[in-house]
């Protein structure tokens, strides 16, 4: 079986991560090759199987990739006898030869959130997320297969085509091991840590984020109690709402209390987590919240959003709140930051919520999924 993997939007993140554990689960699969056509940024794991296409076009422009995808690919799918094109960025821009199907992915929930989509001025992104929209929608509807990663956008998408899905699945993500965390073999602490202890973010600067609502959910905090723990607000920070964060900073007077570290390399990622009093995950808009299922490997208590799907995957391992309202926020870490057998309560459940979510067991979903093709 020949699977082809058009690869070429991942380019960071989430859609990096997911493909490298997919294909780090390979051994199983003798019987397929597995052709995957990525950015030179991906490095992909060691297996016979996986063969990597080198193009020669500037795939890094999304309307030349396009262009690439509708009259080059499909040459390419008949050269290398595809019976499966898999497009995970979620747009299937290529009509495939007789005998190949198709496989896409609902990954980016931010082009159907209106809500979100009203946040960003009139411009570049707000028509990004207008094509994309209509792209992933003509793209699931096409498809052979599309693969959910949590119900509650599955239930959104199937709602919205009213049956005009031919197959679709739900896999949830999993959890890579070197965020699993154990307290009796913990990580080395990263230096630059606050030793007093700290309430950590980790996510891009972006408005459907929240960073600002965290920053002043904080502030309300130091208002509410002695509140020695730093504010840490990791990720990429070089944005236009990232510098009004950093604004708002500067007004509230908390220039000493808040730590903006910028993107935290992936493998020192287990670390800061770890050492963290309270993890926190503001996010208004997901599909598959990575960093949420990342911080609950770290086994310490989470304050999360209560909007969809984040309790789909915190359960009961988790205290929500409005992540519009810093007062809510505000209140809700109150609530057990100083009750320390409510806080070893919260960490235990978190640990064991991490357990539900394993990649090995995701890749076998999958490639099981993509098999039943052949």
């Amino acid at each position: 079986m020949n699977i082809v993997i058009n690869a070429f939007s991942a380019r960071r993140g989430g859609g990096q991560t997911y493909l490298v554990n997919l294909l780090k689960y390979t051994e199983e699969y003798h019987d397929a090759n597995v052709f995957i056509m990525a950015p030179h940024s991906l490095t992909l794991p060691n297996a016979p199987q996986i063969i990597k296409v080198p193009i020669n076009w500037p795939t890094e422009n999304p309307l030349l990739r396009a262009y690439w995808e509708k009259t080059i690919l499909p040459h390419l799918l008949i050269y290398m006898k595809a019976d499966v094109l898999f497009c995970p960025g979620g747009v299937i821009n290529t009509k495939p030869p007789s005998g190949c199907k198709t496989i896409t992915m609902f990954r980016n929930m931010l082009p159907f959130d209106y809500i979100q989509r009203a946040k960003y001025p009139p411009g570049l992104m707000r028509m990004r997320n207008w094509l994309l929209e209509k792209a992933m929608l003509r793209s699931m509807q096409i498809a052979d297969l599309v693969i959910f990663i949590a119900d509650f956008p599955r239930r959104m998408i199937e709602n919205r085509l009213r049956g005009r899905l031919k197959k679709a699945v739900t896999i949830t993500h999993g959890i890579a091991e070197c965020f699993k965390t154990d307290a009796t073999k913990p990580p080395p602490r990263q230096p630059w840590l606050p030793m007093n202890g700290y309430l950590l973010y980790v996510s891009t600067f972006d408005v459907y984020k929240n960073q600002m609502e965290v920053l002043r959910g904080y502030y309300r905090l130091k208002q509410q109690r002695k509140t020695t723990e730093k504010l840490i607000l990791a990720g990429f920070n070089s944005t236009d709402y990232g510098k009004k964060v950093i604004k708002e900073i500067k007004r509230l007077g908390l220039q000493q209390d808040v730590i903006l570290p910028g993107n935290i390399p992936y493998e020192v990622l287990p670390s800061v987590y770890f050492y963290s009093k309270v993890n926190i995950f503001a996010s208004e808009c997901e599909n598959c919240p990575n960093i949420l299922l990342e911080a609950l490997g770290a086994g310490r208590p989470m304050v999360v959003s209560d909007r969809p799907p984040m309790p789909e995957f915190g359960g009961d391992a988790a205290i929500y709140f409005n992540p519009a309202s810093p007062d809510d926020l505000a209140n809700k870490i109150c609530s057990f930051i100083d009750d320390c057998e409510l806080i070893e309560k919260l960490s235990g459940q978190a640990k064991a919520r991490s357990l539900m979510y394993d990649w090995r067991n995701t890749a076998s979903l999958t490639w099981k999924a993509i098999k039943e093709f052949n």
